[in-house]
């Protein structure tokens, strides 16, 4: 039987998202929910690895793709080890770090481990496609001004990554020699400078950067200090404060920028301020991260499901089109992303990678 599909798997916490390509063209995609009824069996994530390998053979069974006919399956990366972006081979390595929650407990460690199960049983390769863990910052960029606390490598990695291989070949460039600003809007924003090919710095979107529909971004820091000591509010509630409750829903009770904008397009005030402030923000950090590539920006790259809004866009365009010229991507289609990371690899545009040769393993 020829050899022509790769198998996509992006696990969540109630649901596995799994999709079969042809080269680049999408044959389906499927959603398989998990009812807590069957979760609640397992006392650690990691522990489903069997049950949820069993649901995505019934949904490949279903829609008549033969195990035999795969040539590649590939996971969503999970919480591990600090490490270079690229698309990675699953090892015996990675596979320990993924089980062993090196990083925390995820739904998406089971990426690369079922991935594995499947493609050792059929004798493929596995692979994961930049994961959160990706980690290219220089050590300039990890200094907060406190050394009890440093700044981290964490956010959407693989669609900023995905974006600007996208970029790269719609200009019929190298991706390794582009320089480029990537600002993922959804429900956390991320933006970051990417520099022939790594991401040097980040605004982590749970703590720093522009505020979204539910979270927060950067905060002036001592009004936060006095908050926490005020006795008002527990540690749960302000953790909910920044992230969750946070951003657009804490001012105008929606998190939907759709609704938003029709609140605006009605005339509302308020919405327009909030709205204009989001994106302002957006602006603002897009020309920081400039900076950090000193001004040699070959395209702003607009990603994310807020991307979809041409208000937002235009406005953050308005701010930043000075620097280089702004491309939208709408959209966050990272069963795509994971694909198309497998596709460069076997049409020999990059070379994959082993983990437990790109990051420091001591123990």
């Amino acid at each position: 039987m020829k050899k022509e599909y790769v198998l996509a798997i992006n696990p969540g916490s109630t649901s596995t998202k799994i999709a079969v390509y042809r080269e680049l063209e999408e044959v389906f995609v499927e959603k398989i929910e998990h009812p807590s009824s069957e979760l609640e069996h397992f006392d650690k994530i990691t522990d489903q690895e069997e049950y949820r390998t069993i649901e995505i053979k019934k949904v490949l069974k279903k829609q008549n793709i033969e195990l035999e006919a795969l040539k590649a399956v590939v996971g969503r990366g999970g919480l591990l080890r600090p490490m270079p972006g690229g698309t990675y081979l699953v090892t015996d390595p990675m596979i320990k770090d993924l089980k062993g929650a090196i990083q925390g407990e995820h739904a998406a460690n089971l990426g690369g481990i079922i991935a594995k199960d499947i493609g050792d049983e059929m004798g493929i390769d596995s692979f994961i496609v930049d994961p959160v863990a990706v980690d290219e910052m220089d050590d300039v960029a990890r200094i907060s001004g406190i050394p009890q606390i440093t700044r981290r490598s964490l956010g959407h990695a693989l669609n900023i990554k995905a974006v600007s291989h996208r970029y790269a070949d719609n200009e019929n460039r190298e991706f390794k020699d582009l320089n480029l600003v990537v600002a993922h809007l959804g429900g956390g924003i991320s933006v970051a400078p990417v520099e022939h090919g790594k991401i040097k710095d980040y605004n982590n979107a749970n703590e720093m950067g522009p505020f979204s529909p539910e979270r927060t971004g950067g905060l002036p820091v001592g009004d936060v200090v006095k908050m926490c000591f005020s006795g008002q509010y527990s540690l749960a509630e302000m953790k909910k404060k920044i992230k969750g409750k946070g951003g657009i829903v804490s001012y105008l009770d929606t998190n939907d920028l759709k609704e938003v904008v029709e609140m605006v397009e009605k005339g509302d005030v308020r919405a327009q301020i909030i709205f204009d402030a989001m994106a302002y923000q957006i602006g603002k950090e897009i020309g920081s991260m400039a900076t950090v590539l000193k001004g040699n920006v070959d395209a702003i790259v607009i990603t994310g499901g807020m991307a979809y809004s041409k208000a937002l866009c235009e406005f953050i365009e308005k701010m930043v089109s000075f620097i280089a010229p702004v491309v939208v991507y709408p959209g966050e289609d990272e069963m795509k992303a994971l694909n198309e990371g497998v596709h460069r690899v076997m049409k020999g545009q990059e070379v994959p990678k082993k983990y437990e040769k790109e990051v420091q393993i001591n123990d």
